[in-house]
């Protein structure tokens, strides 16, 4: 596509670390004001933070590449996809934002045919960026006007013998995720919100996130590739990487796993369909 010709997916990922960084500035600027959620048609909360930061992101992105279309959580979930498009949750973890916790993210991925190319995963409130064209990395997040990051790469750990760390959702939890997890030799469980589970699974802190619960392409794209080009993997039933662009089941993910160390995939044995909210 002409719209990327010359730039590599580093360079992509740099642009869009630029923009999740603006984003984040924009929810910062909102945490302590008067937050008037309202619930959607799928349960879940929305407020005007989710929505500026939206309208912010989409507007970037259609200035450094106009015409790629944008699956965004917030106005346009039903978008139509091409070879070239991008996911956007503006806000993961709005239940984290509402109640103060700081762990929520701002999540983009441009996604190529059905795989994504380059991420960016930010998290305002606890200071940190991750981002991943080729290469996976992670940087604090400037604290003055300036977009100035002082990057390092990002790399999963070998998983332990034993006493492995598990991330599991500060709201969300089922009996097929527990199923699966008991298989493994978890020795913590540390509750993390949004699609920070991925990054701090990139950045060698833990060593799985299972889910198996409904999640949206939104929730994991951005958090896949970055893991993912830190050596880590992202499976679903059987093993196979997700894929992104499924309009025609609304952009839902099956049950998946994200693990550092890919030589766990074949001891998690999940679900073929994702358990109820």
């Amino acid at each position: 596509m002409m719209r990327f010709a010359g730039q590599s997916p580093d360079e992509i990922a740099l642009k869009l670390a630029d923009i999740a960084w603006e984003a984040g500035r924009v929810l910062r600027s909102m945490e302590n004001a008067f937050i008037d959620k309202r619930i959607k048609s799928d349960g879940s909360p929305t407020t005007a933070a989710d929505l500026a930061a939206e309208e912010l992101i989409i507007k970037r992105l259609d200035e450094a590449w106009s015409g790629v279309p944008v699956v965004a959580e917030e106005t346009c979930s039903s978008a139509e996809t091409e070879d070239y498009f991008f996911l956007v949750d503006p806000l993961d973890g709005t239940g984290d934002f509402i109640h103060g916790t700081g762990e929520y993210s701002v999540n983009i991925a441009l996604i190529h045919g059905d795989r994504p190319l380059a991420a960016v995963v930010a998290a305002p409130a606890m200071g940190s960026i991750w981002t991943a064209g080729t290469t996976a990395r992670v940087s604090a997040l400037p604290a003055g006007s300036e977009a100035t990051f002082e990057w390092r790469e990002a790399k999963v750990r070998p998983a332990p013998e034993t006493d492995l760390v598990a991330l599991v959702s500060r709201r969300h939890g089922d009996i097929a995720t527990e199923a699966c997890l008991s298989v493994l030799s978890i020795g913590t469980r540390r509750m993390t919100s949004s699609a920070l589970k991925f990054c701090l699974i990139a950045s060698g802190e833990a060593d799985v996130y299972v889910r198996c619960g409904p999640t949206m392409e939104w929730d994991t794209a951005a958090g896949d590739h970055i893991l993912t080009r830190a050596g880590g993997s992202v499976v679903g039933p059987g093993g196979a990487p997700l894929t992104y662009g499924h309009e025609d089941r609304g952009f839902r993910n099956g049950p998946f796993a994200a693990i550092g160390d890919v030589a766990l995939a074949p001891r998690l044995d999940l679900p073929v369909a994702a358990s109820a909210a």
